[in-house]
Protein backbone atom coordinates (compact mmCIF):
# COMPACT_ATOMS: atom_id res chain seq x y z
CA UNK A 1 0.00 0.00 0.00
CA UNK A 2 1.22 3.05 -1.13
CA UNK A 3 1.97 6.16 1.50
CA UNK A 4 0.29 9.30 1.38
CA UNK A 5 2.23 12.08 1.18
CA UNK A 6 1.65 14.52 4.26
CA UNK A 7 -0.18 17.78 4.00
CA UNK A 8 1.79 20.34 2.81
CA UNK A 9 0.66 22.43 5.78
CA UNK A 10 2.80 19.86 8.17
CA UNK A 11 5.77 19.23 5.83
CA UNK A 12 6.48 22.77 5.39
CA UNK A 13 5.11 24.51 7.98
CA UNK A 14 7.63 23.41 10.95
CA UNK A 15 10.33 26.23 10.37
CA UNK A 16 7.19 28.94 10.58
CA UNK A 17 5.76 27.24 13.86
CA UNK A 18 9.43 27.33 14.98
CA UNK A 19 9.62 31.10 13.90
CA UNK A 20 6.43 31.84 15.61
CA UNK A 21 7.30 29.84 19.07
CA UNK A 22 10.52 32.23 19.40
CA UNK A 23 8.63 35.49 18.32
CA UNK A 24 5.78 34.67 21.31
CA UNK A 25 9.01 33.81 23.81
CA UNK A 26 10.27 36.89 22.55
CA UNK A 27 7.09 38.99 23.13
CA UNK A 28 6.79 37.09 26.59
CA UNK A 29 10.23 38.40 27.94
CA UNK A 30 9.84 41.46 26.37
CA UNK A 31 6.56 41.96 28.31
CA UNK A 32 7.64 40.88 31.56
CA UNK A 33 10.16 42.82 31.66
CA UNK A 34 8.50 46.16 30.64
CA UNK A 35 5.75 44.86 33.57
CA UNK A 36 8.71 43.73 36.37
CA UNK A 37 7.68 47.26 37.98
CA UNK A 38 3.95 46.10 37.81
CA UNK A 39 4.50 42.45 39.14
CA UNK A 40 6.68 43.50 41.99
CA UNK A 41 4.17 46.16 43.62
CA UNK A 42 1.46 43.74 43.16
CA UNK A 43 3.17 41.05 45.00
CA UNK A 44 4.07 43.27 47.08
CA UNK A 45 0.47 44.12 47.93
CA UNK A 46 -0.55 40.90 48.51
CA UNK A 47 1.90 39.80 51.21
CA UNK A 48 0.65 43.65 52.75
CA UNK A 49 -2.79 42.67 52.28
CA UNK A 50 -1.75 38.65 53.57
CA UNK A 51 -0.19 40.06 56.76
CA UNK A 52 -2.94 42.79 57.97
CA UNK A 53 -5.38 39.56 57.70
CA UNK A 54 -2.80 37.62 59.80
CA UNK A 55 -2.53 41.06 61.92
CA UNK A 56 -6.42 41.47 62.52
CA UNK A 57 -7.23 37.27 63.19
CA UNK A 58 -4.09 37.43 65.63
CA UNK A 59 -6.14 40.64 67.62
CA UNK A 60 -7.77 39.60 70.58
CA UNK A 61 -12.07 40.62 69.32
CA UNK A 62 -12.17 42.86 72.56
CA UNK A 63 -9.15 45.02 71.24
CA UNK A 64 -10.97 44.89 67.76
CA UNK A 65 -12.79 48.15 68.59
CA UNK A 66 -10.04 50.60 69.40
CA UNK A 67 -7.61 49.01 66.31
CA UNK A 68 -11.08 50.25 64.18
CA UNK A 69 -11.04 53.73 65.94
CA UNK A 70 -6.98 53.99 65.45
CA UNK A 71 -6.87 53.06 61.99
CA UNK A 72 -9.98 55.33 60.99
CA UNK A 73 -8.29 58.34 63.30
CA UNK A 74 -4.94 57.74 61.28
CA UNK A 75 -6.93 58.02 57.79
CA UNK A 76 -8.93 61.08 58.72
CA UNK A 77 -5.58 62.49 59.21
CA UNK A 78 -4.08 61.55 56.31
CA UNK A 79 -6.97 62.85 54.44
CA UNK A 80 -7.01 66.28 55.79
CA UNK A 81 -3.28 67.01 56.01
CA UNK A 82 -2.22 68.91 52.70
CA UNK A 83 -0.94 66.56 50.29
CA UNK A 84 -1.84 63.70 52.68
CA UNK A 85 -3.15 60.94 50.09
CA UNK A 86 -0.94 61.35 47.63
CA UNK A 87 1.77 60.82 50.19
CA UNK A 88 0.19 57.95 51.74
CA UNK A 89 -0.02 56.37 48.34
CA UNK A 90 3.62 56.93 47.50
CA UNK A 91 4.38 55.05 50.94
CA UNK A 92 2.10 52.13 50.54
CA UNK A 93 3.82 51.77 46.63
CA UNK A 94 7.22 51.63 48.17
CA UNK A 95 6.10 49.72 50.80
CA UNK A 96 4.76 47.25 48.07
CA UNK A 97 8.01 47.30 46.40
CA UNK A 98 10.12 47.08 49.23
CA UNK A 99 8.02 43.56 50.24
CA UNK A 100 7.49 42.25 46.81
CA UNK A 101 11.06 42.03 45.57
CA UNK A 102 13.11 38.86 45.26
CA UNK A 103 14.45 37.17 47.69
CA UNK A 104 17.03 34.61 48.01
CA UNK A 105 16.29 31.75 49.94
CA UNK A 106 16.80 32.33 53.40
CA UNK A 107 19.19 29.90 55.10
CA UNK A 108 18.53 28.10 58.21
CA UNK A 109 19.95 29.55 61.62
CA UNK A 110 20.90 25.93 62.86
CA UNK A 111 22.14 22.60 61.70
CA UNK A 112 19.18 20.75 59.76
CA UNK A 113 17.82 17.07 61.01
CA UNK A 114 20.85 14.99 59.41
CA UNK A 115 23.54 17.36 60.32
CA UNK A 116 21.40 17.13 63.86
CA UNK A 117 21.66 13.25 63.79
CA UNK A 118 25.62 13.45 63.34
CA UNK A 119 26.50 15.76 65.78
CA UNK A 120 24.38 14.15 68.22
CA UNK A 121 26.17 10.97 67.16
CA UNK A 122 29.42 12.72 67.88
CA UNK A 123 28.54 13.45 71.49
CA UNK A 124 27.52 10.18 72.23
CA UNK A 125 30.61 8.73 70.95
CA UNK A 126 32.43 11.13 73.45
CA UNK A 127 30.81 10.34 76.63
CA UNK A 128 33.04 7.66 77.52
CA UNK A 129 36.17 9.78 76.47
CA UNK A 130 35.01 12.94 78.33
CA UNK A 131 33.20 11.97 81.36
CA UNK A 132 33.70 9.91 84.92
CA UNK A 133 31.08 8.91 87.47
CA UNK A 134 32.56 11.35 89.89
CA UNK A 135 31.24 14.48 88.01
CA UNK A 136 28.42 16.30 90.01
CA UNK A 137 27.81 18.23 86.58
CA UNK A 138 29.06 16.19 83.43
CA UNK A 139 29.73 18.15 80.61
CA UNK A 140 28.64 14.67 78.46
CA UNK A 141 26.56 12.32 79.63
CA UNK A 142 24.24 10.12 77.50
CA UNK A 143 21.60 11.89 76.65
CA UNK A 144 23.15 15.50 77.41
CA UNK A 145 23.23 18.66 75.65
CA UNK A 146 25.32 18.78 72.83
CA UNK A 147 25.12 21.83 72.00
CA UNK A 148 27.30 23.30 75.14
CA UNK A 149 29.96 20.49 74.03
CA UNK A 150 30.17 21.94 70.26
CA UNK A 151 30.05 25.87 70.21
CA UNK A 152 31.26 26.01 66.74
CA UNK A 153 30.32 23.33 63.80
CA UNK A 154 30.65 23.75 60.30
CA UNK A 155 29.67 21.54 57.50
CA UNK A 156 30.72 20.75 53.78
CA UNK A 157 28.27 20.22 50.63
CA UNK A 158 27.97 16.54 51.13
CA UNK A 159 26.99 16.97 54.98
CA UNK A 160 29.83 16.13 56.59
CA UNK A 161 31.84 17.73 59.37
CA UNK A 162 34.60 20.53 57.80
CA UNK A 163 35.08 22.78 61.38
CA UNK A 164 33.93 21.60 64.86
CA UNK A 165 35.13 23.03 67.99
CA UNK A 166 34.90 20.22 71.00
CA UNK A 167 35.00 21.60 74.72
CA UNK A 168 35.97 19.32 77.46
CA UNK A 169 36.89 18.84 80.89
CA UNK A 170 39.78 19.89 82.71
CA UNK A 171 40.38 16.56 84.09
CA UNK A 172 40.82 15.20 80.75
CA UNK A 173 44.75 14.20 80.27
CA UNK A 174 44.80 16.29 77.33
CA UNK A 175 48.82 15.87 78.04
CA UNK A 176 49.28 12.27 77.31
CA UNK A 177 49.25 11.16 73.98
CA UNK A 178 48.08 8.03 74.02
CA UNK A 179 44.71 9.73 75.47
CA UNK A 180 45.00 12.38 72.33
CA UNK A 181 44.96 9.39 69.97
CA UNK A 182 42.03 7.81 70.79
CA UNK A 183 40.09 10.59 70.68
CA UNK A 184 41.64 11.54 67.56
CA UNK A 185 40.91 8.05 66.04
CA UNK A 186 37.44 8.21 66.85
CA UNK A 187 36.79 11.54 65.82
CA UNK A 188 38.36 10.93 62.06
CA UNK A 189 36.12 7.53 61.92
CA UNK A 190 32.50 9.31 63.47
CA UNK A 191 33.47 12.42 61.01
CA UNK A 192 34.35 10.44 57.78
CA UNK A 193 37.28 8.57 56.58
CA UNK A 194 39.29 9.51 53.58
CA UNK A 195 39.76 12.72 54.50
CA UNK A 196 43.06 14.28 56.53
CA UNK A 197 42.27 16.52 59.46
CA UNK A 198 44.05 18.66 61.61
CA UNK A 199 43.51 18.37 65.79
CA UNK A 200 44.98 21.66 67.42
CA UNK A 201 44.52 21.06 71.41
CA UNK A 202 44.12 24.41 73.81
CA UNK A 203 45.24 22.91 76.91
CA UNK A 204 44.84 26.40 78.67
CA UNK A 205 40.94 26.59 77.39
CA UNK A 206 40.00 22.48 77.14
CA UNK A 207 39.15 22.74 73.84
CA UNK A 208 39.49 20.79 70.60
CA UNK A 209 39.56 22.52 67.05
CA UNK A 210 39.03 19.57 64.02
CA UNK A 211 39.72 21.04 60.73
CA UNK A 212 39.49 19.63 57.50
CA UNK A 213 42.16 19.81 55.68
CA UNK A 214 42.34 20.54 51.39
CA UNK A 215 44.25 17.89 49.45
CA UNK A 216 47.94 19.59 48.59
CA UNK A 217 47.89 20.12 44.73
CA UNK A 218 49.62 17.76 42.81
CA UNK A 219 49.82 19.33 39.18
CA UNK A 220 52.95 21.56 40.32
CA UNK A 221 55.64 20.24 38.13
CA UNK A 222 59.19 20.65 38.19
CA UNK A 223 60.82 24.36 37.58
CA UNK A 224 63.28 26.62 38.72
CA UNK A 225 62.28 27.83 41.96
CA UNK A 226 63.11 31.41 43.46
CA UNK A 227 65.61 30.47 46.34
CA UNK A 228 69.14 31.30 47.61
CA UNK A 229 72.36 29.09 46.84
CA UNK A 230 72.29 26.37 49.73
CA UNK A 231 68.17 26.71 50.07
CA UNK A 232 66.58 23.45 48.16
CA UNK A 233 62.85 22.96 47.91
CA UNK A 234 61.51 19.33 49.23
CA UNK A 235 57.48 20.21 48.27
CA UNK A 236 55.14 22.09 48.87
CA UNK A 237 52.63 22.30 52.48
CA UNK A 238 49.22 23.96 54.03
CA UNK A 239 49.50 27.51 53.92
CA UNK A 240 49.14 27.84 57.42
CA UNK A 241 52.16 26.11 58.56
CA UNK A 242 54.78 28.40 56.73
CA UNK A 243 54.92 32.08 56.53
CA UNK A 244 56.53 31.74 53.15
CA UNK A 245 55.28 31.63 49.68
CA UNK A 246 57.31 31.07 46.21
CA UNK A 247 55.74 31.82 42.65
CA UNK A 248 54.88 28.91 40.39
CA UNK A 249 53.90 28.61 36.78
CA UNK A 250 51.81 25.73 35.86
CA UNK A 251 50.89 26.11 32.05
CA UNK A 252 50.13 30.46 31.68
CA UNK A 253 48.71 30.05 35.07
CA UNK A 254 50.54 31.76 38.03
CA UNK A 255 50.37 31.28 41.74
CA UNK A 256 51.61 31.20 45.00
CA UNK A 257 52.60 28.11 46.97
CA UNK A 258 53.76 27.99 50.57
CA UNK A 259 57.20 25.65 50.06
CA UNK A 260 59.27 23.14 52.67
CA UNK A 261 62.86 24.54 52.08
CA UNK A 262 65.53 22.61 53.42
CA UNK A 263 68.77 24.97 54.35
CA UNK A 264 72.16 23.25 54.06
CA UNK A 265 75.37 24.47 54.24
CA UNK A 266 78.13 25.83 57.11
CA UNK A 267 75.10 27.33 58.75
CA UNK A 268 72.28 24.80 58.59
CA UNK A 269 71.64 23.17 61.58
CA UNK A 270 70.12 19.88 59.61
CA UNK A 271 72.88 19.40 56.98
CA UNK A 272 72.13 15.86 55.31
CA UNK A 273 68.62 14.39 54.66
CA UNK A 274 67.14 10.96 55.37
CA UNK A 275 64.01 9.81 52.91
CA UNK A 276 61.50 7.22 53.97
CA UNK A 277 58.58 5.62 51.85
CA UNK A 278 57.38 2.14 50.16
CA UNK A 279 58.19 1.26 46.89
CA UNK A 280 56.17 3.95 44.27
CA UNK A 281 56.00 6.45 46.93
CA UNK A 282 58.02 9.27 44.78
CA UNK A 283 61.41 9.16 46.92
CA UNK A 284 63.31 8.29 43.78
CA UNK A 285 61.43 11.64 42.76
CA UNK A 286 62.06 13.58 45.24
CA UNK A 287 66.52 12.96 44.78
CA UNK A 288 65.65 14.14 41.31
CA UNK A 289 63.66 17.22 42.23
CA UNK A 290 67.12 17.51 44.70
CA UNK A 291 69.26 17.04 42.71
CA UNK A 292 67.83 19.51 39.28
CA UNK A 293 68.04 22.43 42.39
CA UNK A 294 71.53 21.28 43.69
CA UNK A 295 73.41 20.96 40.16
CA UNK A 296 72.91 24.39 39.71
CA UNK A 297 75.24 25.78 42.62
CA UNK A 298 77.73 22.39 43.51
CA UNK A 299 78.79 18.88 42.10
CA UNK A 300 76.98 15.33 42.91
CA UNK A 301 77.58 11.75 43.06
CA UNK A 302 74.98 9.54 42.92
CA UNK A 303 74.74 5.87 44.05
CA UNK A 304 71.74 4.13 43.05
CA UNK A 305 71.32 0.40 44.39
CA UNK A 306 68.36 -0.67 42.74
CA UNK A 307 69.95 -0.55 39.69
CA UNK A 308 66.59 0.29 37.33
CA UNK A 309 68.47 3.14 35.61
CA UNK A 310 66.30 6.01 37.59
CA UNK A 311 69.02 8.31 37.16
CA UNK A 312 70.58 7.66 33.34
CA UNK A 313 69.19 11.60 32.57
CA UNK A 314 71.71 12.99 35.12
CA UNK A 315 75.09 10.40 33.13
CA UNK A 316 77.54 12.74 31.43
CA UNK A 317 76.12 15.77 32.73
CA UNK A 318 77.88 19.12 33.79
CA UNK A 319 78.14 18.77 37.83
CA UNK A 320 77.35 15.32 37.56
CA UNK A 321 80.25 13.15 39.08
CA UNK A 322 79.38 9.54 38.32
CA UNK A 323 75.80 7.76 38.41
CA UNK A 324 77.07 4.34 40.00
CA UNK A 325 74.76 1.29 40.22
CA UNK A 326 77.45 -1.22 40.56
CA UNK A 327 78.68 -2.51 43.81
CA UNK A 328 82.15 -1.49 42.76
CA UNK A 329 81.65 1.91 41.29
CA UNK A 330 79.76 2.76 44.57
CA UNK A 331 82.54 1.96 47.33
CA UNK A 332 85.04 3.60 44.94
CA UNK A 333 82.95 6.72 44.59
CA UNK A 334 81.75 6.95 48.58
CA UNK A 335 86.10 6.15 48.98
CA UNK A 336 86.55 9.29 47.43
CA UNK A 337 84.04 10.96 48.90
CA UNK A 338 85.52 10.35 51.94
CA UNK A 339 88.97 10.94 51.16
CA UNK A 340 87.52 14.69 49.52
CA UNK A 341 85.85 15.35 53.03
CA UNK A 342 88.98 15.18 54.77
CA UNK A 343 90.99 17.05 51.92
CA UNK A 344 88.31 19.89 52.52
CA UNK A 345 88.90 19.55 56.07
CA UNK A 346 92.33 19.94 56.26
CA UNK A 347 92.21 22.80 53.70
CA UNK A 348 89.92 24.66 55.35
CA UNK A 349 91.71 24.67 58.72
CA UNK A 350 94.99 25.91 57.07
CA UNK A 351 93.51 28.95 55.76
CA UNK A 352 92.21 29.53 58.92
CA UNK A 353 94.72 29.09 60.99
CA UNK A 354 96.75 31.03 58.34
CA UNK A 355 93.53 33.89 58.30
CA UNK A 356 92.76 33.72 55.14
CA UNK A 357 89.54 32.55 53.21
CA UNK A 358 88.80 29.10 52.66
CA UNK A 359 90.21 27.98 49.05
CA UNK A 360 87.93 28.32 46.34
CA UNK A 361 88.25 24.05 45.73
CA UNK A 362 85.97 23.59 48.95
CA UNK A 363 83.54 26.49 48.42
CA UNK A 364 81.56 24.36 45.85
CA UNK A 365 79.03 22.01 47.26
CA UNK A 366 79.23 18.25 47.00
CA UNK A 367 76.33 16.24 47.28
CA UNK A 368 76.12 12.51 47.83
CA UNK A 369 72.68 11.13 46.79
CA UNK A 370 71.97 7.49 47.62
CA UNK A 371 69.30 5.50 46.87
CA UNK A 372 68.57 2.41 48.35
CA UNK A 373 72.00 1.85 49.09
CA UNK A 374 70.80 -1.08 51.12
CA UNK A 375 70.47 -3.60 48.86
CA UNK A 376 74.20 -2.56 47.84
CA UNK A 377 74.56 -3.62 51.73
CA UNK A 378 73.09 -6.87 50.80
CA UNK A 379 75.66 -8.11 48.07
CA UNK A 380 78.70 -7.00 50.38
CA UNK A 381 77.68 -9.25 52.97
CA UNK A 382 77.79 -12.68 49.94
CA UNK A 383 81.19 -10.96 48.87
CA UNK A 384 82.96 -10.67 51.78
CA UNK A 385 83.60 -6.27 50.52
CA UNK A 386 82.87 -3.18 52.56
CA UNK A 387 79.55 -2.07 53.29
CA UNK A 388 78.90 1.41 51.55
CA UNK A 389 76.79 2.80 54.77
CA UNK A 390 79.85 2.38 56.25
CA UNK A 391 81.64 5.35 54.17
CA UNK A 392 79.27 7.63 55.27
CA UNK A 393 81.00 8.44 58.74
CA UNK A 394 83.28 11.03 57.25
CA UNK A 395 80.92 12.86 54.96
CA UNK A 396 78.14 12.71 57.60
CA UNK A 397 80.06 13.67 60.44
CA UNK A 398 82.47 16.43 58.72
CA UNK A 399 80.59 17.17 55.97
CA UNK A 400 78.82 20.10 57.15
CA UNK A 401 81.85 21.88 57.62
CA UNK A 402 83.55 20.58 54.20
CA UNK A 403 80.15 21.52 51.94
CA UNK A 404 79.45 18.27 51.71
CA UNK A 405 75.60 17.44 51.91
CA UNK A 406 74.27 13.29 52.05
CA UNK A 407 70.52 12.51 51.29
CA UNK A 408 69.89 9.39 51.98
CA UNK A 409 66.42 7.63 50.58
CA UNK A 410 65.32 3.95 51.91
CA UNK A 411 62.64 2.34 52.17
CA UNK A 412 60.96 1.09 55.69
CA UNK A 413 61.42 -3.16 54.87
CA UNK A 414 65.31 -1.94 55.03
CA UNK A 415 65.38 0.58 57.57
CA UNK A 416 66.85 -1.87 59.97
CA UNK A 417 70.14 -1.87 57.61
CA UNK A 418 71.06 1.60 58.14
CA UNK A 419 73.99 2.49 60.00
CA UNK A 420 74.02 4.37 63.39
CA UNK A 421 75.64 7.14 61.77
CA UNK A 422 73.13 7.65 58.73
CA UNK A 423 70.40 7.62 61.87
CA UNK A 424 72.35 10.44 64.03
CA UNK A 425 73.44 12.55 61.45
CA UNK A 426 70.25 13.10 59.27
CA UNK A 427 67.96 15.51 61.31
CA UNK A 428 65.91 16.53 58.27
CA UNK A 429 63.62 13.59 57.72
CA UNK A 430 61.16 12.60 55.04
CA UNK A 431 58.57 10.33 54.90
CA UNK A 432 56.31 9.53 52.26
CA UNK A 433 53.18 7.57 51.03
CA UNK A 434 50.95 6.06 53.33
CA UNK A 435 52.57 4.94 56.82
CA UNK A 436 50.90 4.40 60.34
CA UNK A 437 51.63 6.48 63.30
CA UNK A 438 54.08 4.46 64.67
CA UNK A 439 56.17 4.62 61.36
CA UNK A 440 55.68 8.29 61.47
CA UNK A 441 56.91 8.57 64.69
CA UNK A 442 60.06 6.40 64.37
CA UNK A 443 61.03 8.41 61.84
CA UNK A 444 60.51 12.09 62.03
CA UNK A 445 60.88 11.37 65.99
CA UNK A 446 56.99 13.44 66.14
CA UNK A 447 53.80 12.23 65.59
CA UNK A 448 52.09 14.64 63.09
CA UNK A 449 48.82 17.23 63.98
CA UNK A 450 46.94 15.32 61.02
CA UNK A 451 45.66 12.03 60.40
CA UNK A 452 47.08 9.62 57.96
CA UNK A 453 45.21 8.10 55.02
CA UNK A 454 45.70 4.98 53.60
CA UNK A 455 45.66 5.81 50.18
CA UNK A 456 47.51 9.02 48.45
CA UNK A 457 49.08 9.80 45.52
CA UNK A 458 52.85 9.78 44.55
CA UNK A 459 54.82 12.02 46.58
CA UNK A 460 52.61 13.37 49.40
CA UNK A 461 54.00 12.61 53.10
CA UNK A 462 55.68 14.25 55.88
CA UNK A 463 58.66 16.30 56.28
CA UNK A 464 60.34 17.46 59.79
CA UNK A 465 63.24 19.67 59.74
CA UNK A 466 65.18 19.50 62.78
CA UNK A 467 62.88 20.05 65.71
CA UNK A 468 60.59 21.81 63.80
CA UNK A 469 56.75 20.71 63.36
CA UNK A 470 55.97 17.91 60.77
CA UNK A 471 54.51 19.46 58.33
CA UNK A 472 52.38 17.60 55.32
CA UNK A 473 54.34 17.20 51.73
CA UNK A 474 53.86 17.38 48.41
CA UNK A 475 57.02 16.89 46.77
CA UNK A 476 56.84 18.10 42.85
CA UNK A 477 56.73 15.98 39.48
CA UNK A 478 59.76 15.33 38.80
CA UNK A 479 59.44 12.13 37.11
CA UNK A 480 62.02 9.98 34.74
CA UNK A 481 62.02 11.59 31.95
CA UNK A 482 63.58 8.67 29.86
CA UNK A 483 60.03 6.66 30.99
CA UNK A 484 57.33 6.15 28.71
CA UNK A 485 55.04 6.02 31.25
CA UNK A 486 55.70 9.97 31.72
CA UNK A 487 53.73 12.75 29.95
CA UNK A 488 55.21 14.79 27.45
CA UNK A 489 54.64 18.00 29.56
CA UNK A 490 56.52 16.72 32.94
CA UNK A 491 58.84 15.33 30.31
CA UNK A 492 59.92 18.19 28.59
CA UNK A 493 59.90 20.18 32.08
CA UNK A 494 62.60 18.07 33.40
CA UNK A 495 64.32 18.15 30.51
CA UNK A 496 64.67 22.16 30.70
CA UNK A 497 66.22 22.09 34.14
CA UNK A 498 68.98 19.42 32.92
CA UNK A 499 72.44 20.59 32.88
CA UNK A 500 74.25 20.55 29.22
CA UNK A 501 75.95 17.12 28.62
CA UNK A 502 79.92 17.40 28.82
CA UNK A 503 80.83 13.63 28.82
CA UNK A 504 78.98 11.52 25.87
CA UNK A 505 76.44 8.77 28.20
CA UNK A 506 78.60 6.05 26.25
CA UNK A 507 82.26 7.18 27.48
CA UNK A 508 84.28 7.27 30.78
CA UNK A 509 85.57 10.45 31.88
CA UNK A 510 89.50 10.48 31.49
CA UNK A 511 91.49 10.15 34.95
CA UNK A 512 93.15 13.12 36.72
CA UNK A 513 96.51 12.17 37.66
CA UNK A 514 96.90 13.37 41.47
CA UNK A 515 98.92 15.75 42.33
CA UNK A 516 101.29 13.80 44.83
CA UNK A 517 102.13 15.45 48.03
CA UNK A 518 103.73 14.51 51.34
CA UNK A 519 100.97 14.23 53.92
CA UNK A 520 100.86 17.34 56.30
CA UNK A 521 100.00 16.75 59.99
CA UNK A 522 97.53 18.72 62.03
CA UNK A 523 98.04 20.40 65.26
CA UNK A 524 96.10 18.80 67.74
CA UNK A 525 95.82 21.99 69.77
CA UNK A 526 95.63 24.14 66.47
CA UNK A 527 92.19 22.33 65.13
CA UNK A 528 88.59 23.06 65.51
CA UNK A 529 85.92 21.46 67.19
CA UNK A 530 84.85 19.55 63.71
CA UNK A 531 88.78 18.72 63.01
CA UNK A 532 89.66 15.32 61.25
CA UNK A 533 90.17 11.98 63.49
CA UNK A 534 93.96 11.36 64.65
CA UNK A 535 92.90 7.76 63.05
CA UNK A 536 91.87 9.55 59.73
CA UNK A 537 94.53 12.14 59.51
CA UNK A 538 97.74 10.19 57.50
CA UNK A 539 95.08 9.46 55.02
CA UNK A 540 95.68 12.68 53.25
CA UNK A 541 95.72 11.92 49.88
CA UNK A 542 94.66 16.22 49.05
CA UNK A 543 93.40 16.26 45.13
CA UNK A 544 93.28 19.35 43.23
CA UNK A 545 90.12 19.42 41.90
CA UNK A 546 86.66 16.80 42.52
CA UNK A 547 87.78 13.63 40.79
CA UNK A 548 84.89 11.02 39.34
CA UNK A 549 84.11 7.66 41.08
CA UNK A 550 85.33 6.10 38.24
CA UNK A 551 88.35 7.63 37.26
CA UNK A 552 88.89 6.74 41.40
CA UNK A 553 88.85 3.38 40.26
CA UNK A 554 90.56 3.32 37.28
CA UNK A 555 93.54 4.55 39.55
CA UNK A 556 93.53 2.42 41.95
CA UNK A 557 93.35 -1.06 39.88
Amino acid sequence: MARRPLPRILSTGSAQIARSRELARTAADSATDVLHPLITITRGLRRLAAAGRRKWADTPKDKRGPLLFLVASVILVVALAPYGPLLAVITLMAAAAWQGRDRPPATPDGPDASQTERLKSLYEALVPYFSTAEDPEPLYAHGGDWEKAFPEYEFDGSGRVAHLAIRYPAYFPDGEPEARTRVEHLLSAKSGRGREYHFAWDEEGNQLTVTVLAPLPTDIAAQRFVTAPGETVLGFTDPSEVQRTLPLTHGEERRDVPPVVWRTGIRSTEPHLLVMGQPGTGTSTLLRSIALQALQYGDMLIVEGGGTGEYACLTGRDGVLAVECSLAGALSGLEWAAAETERRLIAVNRARQEGNPPPEDTKRPLWLLLDRPTALGHVTEADGDKDPLSLLQVPLRHGRAAGVTVVVAEQFDSMDALTDAVRQHTRARVVLGPATTAQLEAVLGAPPHTTPTSHVPPGRGYARLGTGPVLRLQVPATPDPYDDATSDAHRQAVLDLLPPRTTPADEEPEAVEPEAREPEAVEPEAREPEAVDPDTEERTDPVAEPVPAKAVAAETS
